[in-house]
């Protein structure tokens, strides 16, 4: 066995299931030394329960899991627990009690706090949500990831958590701040010129394969500074699928040479009606 997910319905929720039990059946199991992947959906009214009972029974559990590499905390469909209700807690006691695990996925970010944030060897960082907190940049930005190949963030809107700026997006792509990064997510964001336009020379992109800024309000303001980059031309893939770019920059797109997506095209003209893919 190498993977297995675990979640409760509805209806196992109101008979009084919990994750914990889940996680003690499985440290039981005979198995339980081989999981490599371990993926937590709902852990049973996640609208109003958080993960807290979840990351520490987990946590007690850890020698039973010796050889767990993946992490995902919250994989939960709409139908289940809409992204923005997801109740979150503090996931850092994870990597610190997992020094083998080499990557982490996190959806939903109400709550969401992740101190300490350190591991040695973890190389995949993903938060899914409709609004990442300022104090969950700034902990991702000031903490430790020295093996660190992937950072995908969904940066979302101010209604459904994000409380930042542009100046708190930025630390994270600061030289040497994430040595071996080579894919870059900084997505789904209210503030996708912005970012557009601070990342379209910035040094990082040298070292990276994949930029995605995708999902986002992305319009021809961000893309004309990105086309305009020899740092992104020499980038092996750019992502900016669901965007607000003009039929003629689309076409600039297609005629410059560089492997991009621009799929999902959205209309509005008033940017009063432009909003990310993912937010509620």
């Amino acid at each position: 066995m190498s993977e297995i997910k675990l979640s409760i319905d509805y209806d196992q929720y109101e008979e009084g299931k919990k994750m914990s039990a889940l996680l003690e059946e499985l440290a039981e199991g005979p198995d339980s030394g081989e999981l490599t992947s371990l993926i937590i959906g709902d852990w049973g009214g996640a609208y109003e329960n958080d993960s807290s009972e979840s990351v520490e029974t987990l946590i007690r559990l850890k020698d039973r899991f010796p050889r767990l590499r993946k992490l995902f905390i919250g994989d939960m469909s709409f139908e289940e627990c809409e992204v923005s209700w997801i109740m979150q807690s503090n996931l850092g006691p994870l990597l610190t009690a997992f020094p083998d695990l080499v990557s982490l996925t996190v959806k939903g970010s109400t709550g969401l706090t992740l101190e300490p944030a350190a591991h040695e060897k973890l190389e995949e960082l993903v938060i899914i949500c409709g609004g990442l907190g300022r104090d969950v940049l700034a902990s991702i930005a000031n903490g430790q990831f020295p093996q660190l190949r992937k950072l995908e963030l969904y940066l979302g809107v101010e209604d459904y958590g994000f409380d930042g700026g542009l100046d708190d997006v930025l630390p994270l792509i600061e030289p040497g701040r994430f040595p071996h990064l080579t894919y870059l997510g900084l997505k789904d964001s209210e503030i996708q010129d912005e970012i557009a336009v601070a990342l379209a020379d910035a040094p990082i992109l040298d070292q990276l394969h994949t930029l995605d800024l995708s999902m986002g309000t992305l319009t021809d303001k961000g893309a004309e500074a990105l086309l305009q980059s020899e740092r992104v031309r020499k980038l092996s893939y750019l992502d900016m699928g669901y965007h607000y770019m003009s039929d003629a920059m689309l076409e600039r797109w297609a005629a410059s040479g560089i492997q991009v997506n621009v799929e999902e095209q959205q209309d509005a003209e008033d940017d009063d009606y432009r909003y990310p893919s993912l937010t509620e």
